[in-house]
């Protein structure tokens, strides 16, 4: 299987798996502990969570489909930092933890990076 492809595969599957295994089928105590960082009443909280696992699958689908849209992997990097520095900011100690959003964001970013066309112009090719 070529490397665009692995990339665009393991991309897509981490967005699928982390929206409905740890938000979806079961809301994972760390999941909770991040999200009731925002102050939320609890139902407000359990809402966000179960919306963002939803949104998660969906993306999944949609960068699986457009992977070759230089936008929609830009879009992906900025979400993966932009979630790897939420964590930063409301729940630091994760941070520190065996498996955590460093050790998952950032190899997924630069996968994302290879996705990226060389020339601007040019777009991925498989």
């Amino acid at each position: 299987m070529p490397i665009i492809q692995l990339a665009r595969l393991t991309i897509a599957f981490a967005w699928f798996y982390h929206g409905l295994v740890p938000k979806l089928l079961s809301i994972a105590p760390l999941e909770w502990q991040i999200s009731a960082s925002l102050g939320l009443e609890d139902d407000l909280t359990h809402l966000l969570i179960r919306s963002a696992g939803i949104g998660e699958i969906i993306w999944a689908v949609v960068f699986y489909i457009w992977y070759r849209t230089p936008a929609i992997v830009y879009l992906n990097i900025v979400a993966l930092v932009g979630l790897l520095l939420a964590v930063a900011v409301l729940q630091p100690v994760i941070l520190f933890e065996a498996f955590n959003p460093v050790t998952t964001n950032l190899p997924l970013i630069m996968l994302s990076v290879l996705l990226l066309p060389t020339n601007p112009s040019q777009q991925v090719k498989e």
